[in-house]
């Protein structure tokens, strides 16, 4: 993944588009060609009033004609985790949770690590809380993968769109690479 921060929004319209995948509506906003957010909803509404709550103010346009490629190549990450890549990510977040979260992006999909662990490989040990917070608030579902962390006993724990969502994911990931052994 290509992460690219940017501290404050850009004026730039955000565009979004919708798909359907195993787990539910996939809702991929980009802003200058550059994904910043991907919703897992149960159904189109519930990710527009997402995307306003996330974008609180922000001029939001429905546009199929140039997201919904986006849309599908994220589809085909849920279905084959490794695929995906290379499409260009942009965060908006505080230093802190931009390290979290380009730690995230090193989790081999099918593995996964604790809260803890994760904290640790930041050089934080002590910011376990700091660290989940930093994955909740986590705008980009699948391709910054936060759904590969769990709790230090391995227990699914805390997620933005769904713990049936998070155990999906991580049985899909799994069985790909048990597929590859």
């Amino acid at each position: 993944m290509m992460l690219s921060a940017q501290p404050q929004p850009s004026p730039a319209v955000l565009r979004y588009a919708h798909t359907l995948s195993p787990l539910g509506t996939v809702t991929v906003a980009i802003r200058d060609n550059a994904v910043c957010a991907v919703i897992l909803s149960d159904d189109v509404e519930q990710a527009f009033q997402d995307l306003q709550r996330m974008f609180k103010g922000e001029p939001l346009q429905h546009d199929e004609e140039n997201v919904s490629s986006l849309c599908l190549r994220v589809k085909q990450k849920i279905l084959k985790p490794g695929l995906g890549d290379d499409i260009e990510l942009r965060v908006v977040g505080t230093p802190f949770q931009q390290r979290v979260w380009k730690q995230l992006l090193t989790i081999p999909a099918g593995e996964t690590r604790s809260y803890s662990e994760l904290a640790f490989l930041i050089g934080k040990p002590k910011a376990v809380r700091a660290v989940a917070s930093a994955c909740a608030a986590n705008r980009i579902a699948v391709l910054i993968p936060c759904h590969r962390v769990v709790r230090q006993d391995g227990v699914l724990s805390g997620y933005r769109w769904g713990l049936a969502r998070k155990n999906e994911l991580l049985r899909l990931e799994n069985t790909r690479q048990q597929s590859f052994s």
